[in-house]
């Protein structure tokens, strides 16, 4: 299992001229902890270590421990701002985790049985996610790493929606309490499919 933990530095030279000379002369990535009824606090953290922990997906969607000296904040990324050419982190925001309060986060959607669903391998269909990630709102010891979509049964001309999601207990979707039962993915006519009925119906 991977270790969330990131080594961070208090920094009081502010300003974007202090977080330039951050990035260029010490290779650090200025960043922000803010939330959980405290003071906001800049710090830096060490630009190869973010950029590590950055590559693996659940990073996004799990609790951080940031390590500041004798003390440790719980927290989850909430942004980064990057090098538009580059991709690199220029800035980084994080969020106070609270353990009794609830939050919300980003999480991804991993899709399975795409390969043995039926509206596909039966029917000739063609998968299209609709989308990603869903926002969700828990505690954070309920928070997920991913939510699994489970395409085996969807039939062709089929949609899933958020109200067909299996969630892990004590998760909620943010958008469903907000009324919004949005497509997650579909099945339908491939391409090559329908190009071969249209031919075949010209050709009668």
């Amino acid at each position: 299992m991977t270790d969330f933990i990131l080594n961070a530095e208090v920094r009081s030279d502010l300003g974007k001229g202090a977080s330039r000379r951050l990035r260029r002369n010490a290779s650090l990535v200025p960043a922000v902890i803010y939330g959980g009824n405290k003071e906001a606090v800049s710090i830096s953290l060490v630009a190869k270590d973010l950029a590590k922990l950055l590559e693996t997906e659940a990073s996004f969607s799990h609790v951080i421990t940031l390590n500041l000296g004798n003390q440790k904040e719980s927290v989850l990324i909430k942004a980064l701002q990057r090098h538009p050419a580059k991709s690199y982190v220029l800035h980084a925001d994080f969020m106070r985790v609270v353990a009794d309060h609830k939050l919300t986060a980003i999480v991804p959607l991993h899709y399975i049985n795409q390969e043995t669903c039926v509206g596909v391998k039966q029917q000739g269909g063609e998968i299209l996610h609709n989308l990603n990630e869903v926002e969700v709102s828990c505690l954070p010891a309920d928070l997920p790493e991913f939510i699994e979509v489970d395409m085996a049964n969807v039939e062709l001309g089929k949609t899933l929606h958020l109200t067909d999601l299996k969630l892990p207990k004590g998760v909620e979707l943010v958008a469903l309490a907000h009324g919004s039962d949005l497509p997650v993915a579909n099945v339908h006519q491939s391409r090559v499919n329908k190009e071969e009925t249209q031919e075949g119906g010209a050709a009668e």
